[in-house]
């Protein structure tokens, strides 16, 4: 079914977007949502196996993606993925800034700290590098960047405090840069997704810096990764400011600040829970 209505039905027609960590989770589930809407996609990921899966199944489909295997922590590579693209179609129209990791520790627990500036490095300075790069072209295009951050960047969350942390910069930074390009014209839009059903909480780090190896979420309590991207189609085609996904994150977000202490307690529930 197609969600998009009225006048945003060919919102992306002919638009070039560029989706990064979209070989799994949300990247794969957006970038399947959105290459029927007639736009030019750039996939972008770091495992060249699960990227090249992706690039075939969209090709059966019909739709067929520049495949680009990038590592958002490196700045050349960032900028080797917008000349790619740029090589490719000859503009940038929509950057999608969704490739990210996470961790699954008590900082009291931690043993290796590492674990907190590799998050960083790819949560917070992969996006910041990026769209650094692809700035130039969209303000050509006046065009707009996407931040997949999380309903972890506005609260605290125990065990997840240096994602906490990467992700509370990612929404400050965005912010910040919204204002910076108003006057060229080009939009940011920040999605704060609730609990998602991916693997990157198979892969959360743990207290020694390695990954978990399963998930330690109710997987079958959450939102999947599809939803997901269902809900971000109408928001990223609308240019929306902020788009959060749960009922749960937009009361939280007006009641931090009138009873900050009830919101630490859901959100310990929350992790205790596992959704």
């Amino acid at each position: 079914m197609d969600i998009l209505k009225g006048k945003f039905k060919d919102s992306f027609k002919d638009k070039v977007i560029i989706i990064t960590g979209a070989s799994e989770g949300i990247g794969r589930a957006l970038a399947l949502a959105l290459a029927p809407q007639g736009c030019k996609l750039v996939v972008s990921a770091r495992n060249l196996e699960r990227l090249n899966s992706l690039g075939q199944e969209l090709s059966l489909l019909g739709y067929k993606p520049l495949v680009h295997v990038a590592d958002v922590s490196e700045q050349a590579q960032c900028q080797g993925l917008i000349q790619a693209c740029i090589a490719e179609f000859g503009q940038l129209d929509i950057l999608v800034n969704n490739a990210g990791m996470t961790m699954w520790s008590r900082f009291d627990e931690l043993e290796d700290l590492t674990v907190l500036s590799k998050i960083m490095q790819v949560n917070y300075l992969g996006p910041a590098y990026l769209t650094h790069a692809a700035i130039p072209y969209l303000k050509q295009s006046q065009g707009q960047v996407v931040a997949v951050a999380s309903l972890t960047g506005m609260t605290g969350v125990p065990a997840r405090s240096g994602y906490a942390a990467s992700k509370h910069a990612v929404i400050g930074f965005f912010d910040s840069l919204r204002i910076e390009l108003s006057d060229y014209k080009v939009a940011v839009t920040v999605i704060c997704p609730d609990f998602v059903v991916t693997q990157t909480h198979k892969r959360a780090l743990d207290a020694k810096g390695k990954a978990l190896g399963d998930t330690p979420m109710q997987e079958a309590k959450i939102m999947s990764a599809e939803q997901c991207a269902q809900m971000m189609l109408p928001a990223i085609a609308s240019r929306k400011r902020l788009l959060i996904t749960s009922f749960r994150g937009r009361v939280g977000r007006f009641f931090k600040v009138i009873a900050p202490g009830l919101i630490d307690k859901i959100a310990r529930r929350a992790i205790e829970a596992g959704r």
